[in-house]
């Protein structure tokens, strides 16, 4: 099985022009995790491999990774646990990627702040293309400064978020899922378009997900569904950020 990962990964990711990162790879099985390791090195990517959470955290905190992707079934300590550690400290991207398949622990993983979610079985090439789209989503906005509705403000290169004069702390998927809201203000926004635009996976991101994720911005917005100042719904449609009328 390892060397059909392998062959697979090497023929599904060679993609000319690809910018060579620094990825810490947290994942217990060793042998795997070194196929997963060569597999991204022939990418010309810098592979640090960690077998153990305290490990990880000491590689995501002392070697300024670019990227992580993080198991969760982990030997010494809970992978959720170890994900919340490092995303206290650092606003790097996170793959979770783990055998823990419930609604539930994905849901979780996502509150956590994981930018995505990959359950096993899962193939070196989905990785790689999961790996590549959370990279173009965190650079998606480079080229601007900040995006404003009314007195909503999101700082893009500061990933934050004030509003009314306040300071909004937002969790990386909120900050993301906002951010693509305010930049296409005004246009209502379909459920598919989020989760390609945001999410780029069905999977990772369900009915229950999207809503979930639309109900933690209202609660940081100080308004609710029924009745909304920045966040409306149009029932059917989608939902859309406009600036809240006088």
């Amino acid at each position: 099985m390892v060397t059909r990962l392998l062959d697979e990964y090497q023929r599904s990711c060679r993609e000319p022009g690809e910018k060579p990162m620094r990825i810490v790879l947290i994942e217990d099985d060793e042998e795997i995790s070194e196929i997963l390791a060569q597999g991204l090195r022939t990418l010309r990517h810098e592979v640090l491999v960690s077998n153990s959470g305290s490990s990880g955290i000491g590689l995501s905190m002392t070697r300024d990774p670019d990227f992580i992707v993080l198991d969760l079934g982990l030997p010494d300590l809970d992978g959720l646990d170890v994900l919340k550690m490092i995303r206290s400290a650092s606003t790097v991207p996170i793959l979770v990627a783990t055998g823990r398949g419930a609604e539930a622990q994905m849901i979780r993983g996502l509150e956590l702040g994981a930018d995505d979610y990959v359950v096993k079985p899962y193939t070196a090439g989905i990785l790689h293309a999961r790996i590549g789209a959370i990279a173009r989503r965190s650079h998606q906005f480079a080229a601007q400064d900040e995006l404003q509705v009314g007195d909503l403000v999101v700082d893009l290169r500061g990933h934050t978020v004030h509003l009314d004069g306040r300071t909004l702390h937002l969790r990386p998927k909120e900050f993301q899922l906002l951010a693509y809201l305010v930049a296409n203000s005004g246009r209502v926004i379909g459920k598919n378009e989020l989760r390609a635009e945001v999410w780029e996976s069905d999977f990772a991101c369900t009915d229950k997900t999207l809503a979930v994720h639309l109900s933690w911005l209202r609660r940081h917005l100080g308004e609710t569904a029924a009745h909304p100042r920045y966040l409306h719904t149009v029932r059917g449609v989608g939902v859309k950020v406009t600036a809240p009328q006088p």
